[in-house]
């Protein structure tokens, strides 16, 4: 059976489920509870003979054999046991609940679609793409706000394909969603390294990836798209439920890859005497941050500097204020472009995220050793931006959308050969040739900018000089509902603010 009649097959069942009040995002959680049973079922029998993570009596035979209300019973009582074990189990089954209200929708789901398959024999490509076309028509659910959690996997693709990962290299994300980047990572390494040894191997399955996820519902759905993708074990977890920003989690990584949450502030809501509900900004205080501030982005940014080995590489997704934000926006700014190498900056088109009213970037660059002179010579800026439009529906993303900016970046020569590092790289942007979308401005140039900002653009904005260049009316509408809902979620901030303060 191919990924997509798999996709479908699970899919239309939880059409079923919903006319129950199941939401997409409950239906995918009980999936992964019962695909990650059948699968160790399955691997205790037949070839693979190996010793079952789940305790006797709460494995998956315990529910195939039961019907009716002993199975709503019993399945309560597997989900509360094995949320209670440590490891692998744990991350799974970790605060899950029986969401069904029906046992014979449980025992239809059980029987008829999950024990008819086999699991463990079918390739990680087709499980976990499967999983994966699970989780992207979760995030299509805009009600659900799952979206926040699922970065459009075109992107993930061309970053990746730029960054480049190697056998060896560990690759972190310490705001993983579902695990876009590292899956990506992964398959990266396999499809670009056929003859890795069986110690290669082992070490990319159990030693490379980590990521950090702060909502538990989140983090078990990515421990289970890495697990089928063959990324973990009982004995490795490669997700930490928790927040990434409470502490230098002391280890060092080869790659950083992240597109961090959306909206700006950290705040922790307090309910005080009489039931009165206040905020309290939350402004993350780290020796190794080079300055306090309550902004989850620039917090994000100093995160990933500290997570970075010497000459690591990062590529960071940011919101445009990340670019020109004053105070310890500027301050992080000028010591990003002096400590390490920013040597890249890619302007991100509007209709690619599932939250709406977000312009977003991304910045890359390189840890280096201290040193007085800076180490960025010139930010090489690529506007995907400017008189480019998509939509999440009729117009989305591809990969062939970013190729352009992949080969600017690599230096490709016309035979598809890199030249050496960013010193080979070509403008396509001159006086001679205007509509360029890559140029490259000095380390001067940019700290003469007003706060040091990075947000620069040069391509004129054809709708604006000619009426025939408009967009369809629907793609304007759509970037005006965007700019209201960020407009929006600005005014909210200053209102919570505003309100913490009285």
């Amino acid at each position: 059976m191919n990924t997509a009649s798999i996709v479908q097959k699970l899919w239309n069942y939880c059409n079923v489920l919903r006319d129950d009040g199941m939401s997409y995002g409950d239906y995918v959680e009980q999936l992964t509870y019962l695909l990650f049973l059948k699968m160790a079922d399955e691997r205790s029998k037949g070839l693979h003979r190996q010793p079952s993570p789940v305790p006797p009596g709460y494995d998956w035979e315990s529910l195939r054999r039961l019907d009716g209300d002993a199975l709503f019973d019993h399945y309560r009582h597997v989900l509360e046991r094995l949320g209670n074990e440590k490891g692998l189990l744990g991350l799974i089954f970790g605060k899950s609940q029986n969401k069904f209200q029906d046992p014979a929708k449980l025992r239809r789901l059980i029987v008829d679609l999950i024990d008819k398959e086999s699991w463990v024999s079918m390739s990680a490509d087709v499980k976990g793409d499967a999983y994966e076309g699970l989780l992207e028509k979760n995030a299509q659910d805009t009600k659900s706000g799952a979206g926040q959690y699922f970065t459009p996997r075109p992107l993930i693709q061309a970053i990746v394909d730029v960054m480049a990962p190697r056998p060896g290299e560990t690759v972190c994300d310490p705001a993983c969603g579902t695990g876009g980047f590292l899956l990506a990572a992964h398959d990266y390494v396999v499809a670009h390294n056929p003859h890795m040894t069986k110690d290669q191997r082992r070490k990319l399955k159990e030693e490379t990836f980590k990521g950090w996820e702060l909502v538990q519902a989140t983090a078990r759905l990515c421990a289970m798209n890495l697990l089928l993708h063959g990324i973990g074990s009982q004995d490795f977890e490669p997700v930490v439920v928790g927040d990434a920003l409470a502490a230098d989690p002391g280890e060092r990584f080869d790659l950083v890859l992240t597109n961090p949450p959306f909206g700006k502030k950290s705040s922790t809501t307090i309910v005080g005497e009489e039931g009165k509900v206040s905020k309290e900004r939350d402004i993350v205080e780290r020796g190794d941050f080079w300055t306090t501030t309550s902004n989850k982005q620039l917090n994000f940014v100093q995160h990933v500097k500290t997570l970075l080995k010497q000459n690591g590489r990062a590529a960071v997704v940011v919101p445009d204020n990340v670019l020109f934000e004053g105070g310890a926006g500027e301050t992080i700014r000028r010591k990003l472009l002096h400590d390490c190498d920013v040597h890249t900056l890619l302007r991100l088109p509007t209709g690619l995220f599932y939250a709406q009213g977000v312009k977003a970037n991304v910045l890359f660059f390189d840890k280096k050793p201290a040193s007085e002179t800076p180490w960025t010579r010139k930010l090489w800026i690529y506007d995907l931006r400017t008189n480019m439009h998509f939509t999440l529906k009729t117009d989305p993303l591809q990969r062939e959308d970013l190729g352009d900016f992949v080969s600017c970046y690599l230096a490709l020569n016309g035979k598809g050969m890199q030249n050496a590092g960013t010193g080979g790289r070509s403008p396509t942007w001159s006086s001679d040739q205007p509509s360029g979308r890559w140029r490259a401005y000095d380390y001067e140039e940019l700290l003469s900018r007003d706060k040091a900002s990075l947000d620069i653009f040069w391509l004129k904005d054809e709708s604006l000089e000619d009426a025939e260049n408009l967009p369809a009316p629907e793609l304007i509408l759509q970037e005006i509902m965007e700019d209201l809902e960020g407009a929006l979620a600005q005014l909210r901030e200053m209102a919570g603010d505003l309100g913490s303060e009285a």
